[in-house]
């Protein structure tokens, strides 16, 4: 019998002109990209946090604080590679990722594909254990007015009883 856990992760970032967006691994055409100490990948980091929290481990700053020069500009590909291996070490296994973007723009669905790839690729799952989807925020708030973007996720893991 299995030990089954579910994590949520939730990061919200800055948008800002001449930065680089990066979501889920993938390089997104845009005048704006995400401010962070990282790369600012909110996909991943909603992840990250997932994992962390199912496992019972903290969250994503209390690993890579941002005022942690170490950490400035790292991919967050990284950072979800070191976390997963804190979560396996501890006898967790990844299962499932359910994750939602919200963004004002611009539109993600056609590059949806190569997170999912990207994810599933950084954590040994098929695509089909990762279900990633993007909405807006029909013009409401901070996001609606296209001033940042934020991710949640789930993180579903599993470990031998």
């Amino acid at each position: 019998m299995n030990i089954i856990r579910t994590g949520i992760g939730i990061d919200i970032h800055r948008l800002q002109k001449g930065e680089t967006l990066i979501l889920g691994g993938a390089e997104i055409p845009s005048q704006y990209g995400l401010l962070g100490h990282s790369d600012g990948d909110v996909l991943i980091h909603a992840i990250i946090d997932g994992f962390l929290g199912a496992a019972n481990l903290g969250d994503i700053g209390r690993y890579f604080p941002s005022n942690n020069p170490e950490y400035k500009g790292i991919s967050s590909g990284k950072l979800l590679e070191i976390s997963l291996n804190r979560v396996v070490a501890e006898g967790w296994k990844p299962v499932f990722v359910d994750a939602t973007i919200v963004a004002e723009k611009p539109l993600l669905a056609e590059f949806i594909p190569q997170m999912t790839f990207n994810i599933a690729h950084a954590i040994n799952l098929t695509q089909r254990d990762i279900s990633i989807k993007a909405t807006t925020a029909d013009g409401l708030g901070y996001i609606g007015r296209g001033e940042g973007i934020s991710c949640q996720a789930i993180v579903t893991i599993q470990k031998p009883e």
